[in-house]
Parts: C-alpha cells; structure tokens; sequence
C-alpha cells in the first residue's frame, strides 16, 4: 500500500512515481480480480476547491499510467480528498510533502 508524491501544484508522474506504479501493475497484473480506488490528496495550501480539483488530476494523471502499463480502466475507481485527509498536521514543507500524494485501496 505504497503512496505515491507529487511536486507541490502539479499533478504529472515523476520517475519515483513510476518506479512505484510499474511495481503495483506487475501486483495488479497477477491479480485481475482486484478492483481498487485512488485516493487524489493535496496538502493544506490553496481553496478548497482548488485543491478538490488538483486531488481529481492526480488520481486521474496515475489511473492514466496505470491503463498505459496495461491494467484495464474498469478496474480502477478515483476519487478526490483534496486536502481533507491529511497524513501529517504540521505547517511544513516536509509535512506538505507527506500530503501530496495518490493513495491506493483495494475495494
């Protein structure tokens, strides 16, 4: 149940993330039954509606990887937090990080 990060206001799939999701499509790959959401997470800068919004491209931007590595795009559900879910609650550049993020659950 590995997250994935993101740059601060951006949504694309650095080389880490790639790393990670070529690893979870191999997992996926030998388990076709598995259906999963992603969870879209931004840190706690920016309107709430803005982030909602940055959240849906991130979840979208790796579902987008994921069906490009070959797992099949029924099998993967979105949804956006934005910044709602936080994983860290400090106002820091490394607690941010921690928040900017795509979360993995198997439904």
């Amino acid at each position: 149940n590995e997250h994935i990060y993101f740059a601060f206001d951006k949504s694309n799939i650095d080389a880490a993330a790639q790393e990670v999701l070529m690893r979870k499509a191999e997992f996926l790959k030998e388990y076709p039954n598995i259906y999963f959401t992603i969870e879209g997470h931004t840190d706690e800068r920016g309107t709430n509606e803005y982030n909602l919004g940055l959240g849906e491209r991130r979840a979208e931007s790796t579902k987008s990887f994921l069906v490009d590595l070959g797992i099949e795009a029924y099998r993967i559900s979105t949804v956006s937090y934005g910044e709602e879910r936080p994983l860290c609650m400090e106002q820091t550049e490394e607690c941010w990080a921690k928040n900017r993020r795509a979360a993995f659950v198997i439904n």
